[in-house]
């Protein structure tokens, strides 16, 4: 692990890189402050934030009195949701496509066999798109078959396809108009996204992270106390890709700012599986083993988007002996947060996805805004803390090489 420099963290750089979102990064921004308020509320310590100003891209400043210890955190979104938006574009037919593809590619290759053995939730989570969509042609099929024989029976003749095949097409043109009530062709687009190479990763995203990686580098060359990567859901992948070639390219000071990574609510297997994704395994691998950073990866057997508590090297298939990260922590959902607001929470899947950056009502150890804005660095908060007994750390990929 990296020498404590800096005991006390004075001043951060905080990365977030969001997951398969087209929404803009002002959500994030406004997710921060408010639940950031909250959080201060109930710990009983001050966080505000401001205006970020004289920097490129998008984020925002947090000032933070934490322990008695002023904090200045400077905070960016390394946006990717137009590379999301554009992959969004299908037509309901090419959708349904992309369904067909993605499903035929999980099956033939042995990974959906795999991925339900280590874990049923996100395996749900992956079919319901499919089961949806699936749904909605029934419905329209239905739909357009009631009209075409009505209009047969009331015209006396044998031209209901014109209007059971117009039917049709307005059935399912209405179920993706209206898809932020069901989630399906979003879904399935981002499944689609992950799959289509087989797990490499597309040209258009490669170079986006070609420029994550410069961001973060020269944050590593300032003299700030901590740089501080956040990945969330498939952010978290992205940002494994990314550190471990920053390591490997640049390497990190001695005498810079401490490194940390936090990855929350992992999908990580969902790609790793896969037969084309030797180039992550192998940045798995040498992340796990890397003495240059801190890795601390958090998710909770209640949040049924991701691969809860699973070691995503070992699962992998790539742990090695001189393995020492992620350190694998549990949210603890069901005790963090109080009987009335887990109830309430419980049954919101997509809401619990993103209860990492939310507050707490009843915090544990796990604080976003503490690890983010506060003065301890990632590596000692969780100095000396053992994982989580629970977690899962067995082989189960059915793909373990390292080239593509």
């Amino acid at each position: 692990m990296q020498q404590n420099r800096h005991p006390i963290v004075r001043r951060r750089r905080v990365f977030y890189i969001p997951g398969y979102d087209p929404q803009p990064p002002r959500r994030y921004r406004e997710l921060y402050r408010s639940e950031g308020a909250a959080q201060a509320g109930i710990c009983g310590y001050d966080i505000s934030m401001q205006q970020r100003t004289g920097a490129k891209g998008y984020g925002w400043q947090v000032k933070a009195l934490i322990d008695g210890v002023q904090v200045d955190s400077e905070f960016e979104v390394l946006v990717w949701s137009d590379l999301v938006q554009s992959s969004m574009k299908n037509t309901v037919a090419a959708t349904y496509l992309q369904m067909i593809q993605t499903v035929w590619i999980y099956l033939s290759t042995g990974v959906f066999r795999r991925l339900m053995w280590l874990s049923k939730g996100p395996i749900i989570a992956a079919l319901f798109p499919v089961v949806m969509l699936i749904a909605q042609a029934l419905v329209a099929i239905s739909l357009g078959w009631l009209a075409g024989t009505l209009f047969a029976a009331i015209t006396f003749s044998g031209a209901g396809w014109l209007v059971a095949l117009p039917v049709f097409v307005l059935v399912l043109g209405w179920f993706k108009k209206h898809d932020g009530r069901f989630y399906a062709y979003y879904l399935m687009h981002d499944y689609a996204f992950t799959a289509k190479l087989r797990g490499r990763t597309p040209p258009e995203l490669e170079m986006r992270i070609d420029a994550f990686r410069a961001t973060i580098a020269a944050a590593l060359a300032s003299d700030v106390d901590e740089v501080l990567v956040v990945g969330h859901s498939s952010g978290a992948h992205l940002a494994i890709s990314i550190l471990a070639k920053l390591i490997q390219d640049t390497g990190i000071r001695a005498a810079g700012p401490k490194l940390g990574f936090l990855s929350l609510g992992q999908v990580v297997p969902m790609v790793s599986f896969l037969p084309d994704a030797g180039p992550l395994r192998a940045d798995l691998r040498a992340l796990s083993m890397s003495d240059a950073l801190t890795w601390i990866d958090v998710s909770a057997p209640g949040d049924g988007c991701s691969f809860a508590l699973c070691d995503p090297v070992a699962v992998s298939g790539v742990a090695d002996v001189g393995k020492r990260w992620p350190l694998v922590l549990s949210a603890a959902f069901s005790q963090t947060l109080s009987p009335a607001r887990w109830k309430s929470l419980k049954r919101r899947y997509f809401r619990l996805h993103f209860q990492y950056l939310c507050a707490f009502d009843r915090p544990g150890e796990y604080d976003y805004f503490q690890i983010t804005a506060g003065p301890k660095t990632l590596a000692d908060r969780f100095a000396g803390r053992a994982p989580s007994s629970n977690r899962i750390d067995v082989s189960a990929s059915p793909h373990t090489s390292l080239v593509a």
